[in-house]
């Protein structure tokens, strides 16, 4: 169970919960991020439309998604509506959650390496991982991009710093980005197609391919976890190959493809 710092949610949030008691007037879940508490739905909250059976729209063990109507905490209320929430906002939600599961997973990887437990681990770095990076998933992320630094800067311990972050290193992949851009070659020597294919040959490597679009141009592909990087790769590519034609008795141009 991911956990929120919070013991109650707010009103208007979304929450994810498991329907465990459907009545013919409205159906419990327990609400996923907050330990111990459980939600309402009231069979006017299920569905938009009418509804005769509550039973067609949720059955025990279902996962849902609702927004948060009232909290009482005096009297241990959390009502919730199903019914007034977008598709593409379910979904949503349901992907942050299962990204943070995942991310939970790793912090008690990482509090096992120091002989700890998940509850422990929570007390003494999980909830400040939350509060400085929005949740634990960006904490593991930007570990695994930016090293222990970027955690200790934040006045995260560096013991619990160095094992998250090499953790995070061997479980998460940072996002690839791909830019795209051309290149105008024309060779006038008597080898200039020979001099074109050197210069486009030279300009790739694992990260960057070439592409014929039909001559004098050619695209140039660069695929990186860096998007700065990438941007960089890609002129230099560009620059390389021009350099080769151009000393070769030909011209050539750069055009970056806008986004």
């Amino acid at each position: 169970m991911v956990r929120r710092k919070s013991q109650w949610p707010d009103e208007g949030e979304l929450v994810v919960g498991t329907v465990h008691k459907v009545l013919n007037y409205g159906a419990f879940a327990s609400l996923e991020e907050y330990e111990g508490k459980e939600a309402f739905i009231h069979i006017s909250e299920v569905s938009s439309g009418w509804v005769k059976n509550i039973r067609d729209y949720v059955r025990e063990n279902q996962k849902i998604v609702a927004r948060v109507l009232r909290v009482n905490p005096r009297k241990g209320h959390v009502d919730v509506s199903m019914k007034r929430i977008r598709e593409d906002q379910r979904t949503k939600k349901i992907q942050q959650w299962k990204i943070e599961q995942k991310a939970e997973k790793l912090l008690e990887f990482s509090a096992k390496s120091l002989n700890k437990d998940l509850d422990t681990a929570y007390n003494e770095v999980g909830y400040d991982l939350m509060e400085n990076f929005g949740d634990l998933y960006g904490a593991f992320e930007t570990a695994a991009e930016e090293g222990e630094n970027s955690l200790i800067d934040k006045g995260i311990d560096s013991e619990w710093a160095k094992i998250i972050t090499k953790i995070a290193k061997k479980n998460i992949v940072p996002p690839e980005v791909q830019i795209t851009g051309y290149v105008d070659l024309e060779s006038y020597s008597i080898n200039g197609v020979e001099v074109i294919k050197e210069a486009l040959t030279q300009a790739e490597d694992d990260n960057i391919s070439v592409q014929c679009v039909g001559a004098p141009r050619y695209r140039l592909i660069v695929k990186s976890t860096d998007y700065i990087k990438a941007e960089k790769m890609l002129k230099d590519a560009a620059e390389k190959c021009i350099d080769i034609v151009v000393a070769a008795d030909g011209k050539g141009e750069f055009y970056r493809e806008i986004e």
